[in-house]
């Protein structure tokens, strides 16, 4: 038995599987996003605590005497979001997410005094990505940049919470433009343009690797083995790519979920920021990836159904059963809802008056 857990931007996933993948149980816990300013948003790390560990009740009751059985963890999640944690390994301020846009300035600021990003880091400054998130809190928020002793993408808080170790593995990291892609490693250099160092940085793990194990107290609490590991996991599109297969260079998947993405594995770094195509680490070690990603596909369709009161499986319905000829004509409307107003693989400005 293994036990999955996703940290998604609009919800907590988790599941557990039989020893030939069949799923034995699962269950989600809805999550919501704070947007205080325009370009702004949120998420509070606790937040994602508390709906895992909610999760982990209702599936231990529904596993019953199987739930004992689990073998290890597997962690995915939403990628680039800052969490900063002081000494003390305390939240000192809402998470940051991926679709927050506020750090524009910022990433111009990162390819001035950061030439070798391109070559390094495999992709442009935006301000999806979570160094320019970190120049903005220092700009805006000197007091909480002071304080910060470590920076955590989201999965990797839960695990924090899970096995109170600081680790994260090759995939996630490679989205923080932090990363030297082609070593695997924190680059030193593009750290300091942002003032930071090794020091504020967790670990590194392959995915496949074993990060840690969990801590007793909690491990009795969920009615788990101490000795459970926990995976390194990796992105959420990263981990998507090993669950439909995409394991050998050339492999390649089309997902849509909040965002759009189109993923291609290769078998070597390949950076192509002139083209404004993101270049990561996989999850397994010796390979890589090109990816392709819009801000927002499904959540868009969310944002529609809410306006007109339906849900999305019943609107999804009603357009299936719609003749050829009763169906609109396609139109690309490049302003609707503030979620959709830039790609995140294009350099458009973050502004969007919208309308």
């Amino acid at each position: 038995m293994y036990l999955g857990i996703d940290l998604g931007t609009s919800e907590v996933k988790a599941l557990v599987v039989d020893e030939s993948g069949a799923i034995v149980a699962s269950h989600s816990a809805p999550l919501t996003i704070q947007r205080p300013q325009p370009h702004w948003s949120e998420q509070a790390p606790q937040a994602w605590w508390e709906a895992t560990d909610y999760l982990m009740t209702t599936l231990r009751e529904k596993c019953g005497q199987h739930w004992s059985a689990i073998k290890a963890i597997g962690l995915s999640g939403q990628m680039h979001g800052a969490v900063l944690l002081d000494d003390g390994g305390e939240v000192i301020r809402p998470a940051i997410l991926w679709n927050d846009t506020r750090s524009a300035q910022e990433c111009v600021e990162l390819e001035e005094i950061a030439p070798e990003l391109h070559q390094v880091a495999g992709n442009l400054a935006m301000p999806g990505f979570t160094a320019p998130k970190l120049l903005w809190v220092r700009r805006h928020e000197p007091e909480n940049f002071a304080r910060t002793a470590t920076v955590l993408l989201p999965k990797d808080y839960l695990r924090y919470r899970m096995t109170g170790k600081k680790i994260s593995d090759m995939s996630d990291a490679a989205g923080t433009l932090w990363l030297d892609v082609a070593r695997r490693d924190w680059s030193d250099a593009l750290l300091a343009k942002c003032g930071l160092s090794r020091r504020h940085m967790p670990a590194l793990v392959e995915g496949c690797e074993v990060s840690a194990t969990l801590e007793p107290q909690l491990a009795a609490r969920w009615g788990l083995n101490p000795s459970v590991p926990v995976a390194g996991g990796g992105g959420d599109n990263a981990v998507s790519a090993i669950g439909v297969g995409a394991v050998s260079p050339g492999d390649a998947f089309i997902s849509l979920g909040t965002s759009g993405v189109l993923f291609v594995v290769t078998d070597a770094y390949r950076p192509a920021p002139q083209s404004a195509v993101h270049a990561f680490c996989h999850v397994l070690p010796n390979l890589w990836h090109q990816m392709s990603v819009m801000l927002s596909a499904a959540s868009c369709l969310q944002w529609f159904c809410r306006l007109v009161g339906v849900t999305e499986s019943a609107l999804l319905e009603e357009i299936a059963q719609l003749s050829e000829k009763k169906k609109p004509p396609r139109r690309c409307f490049c302003r609707t809802c503030p979620a959709s107003a830039r790609r995140i693989t294009t350099r458009m400005p973050a502004v969007c008056s919208g309308g």
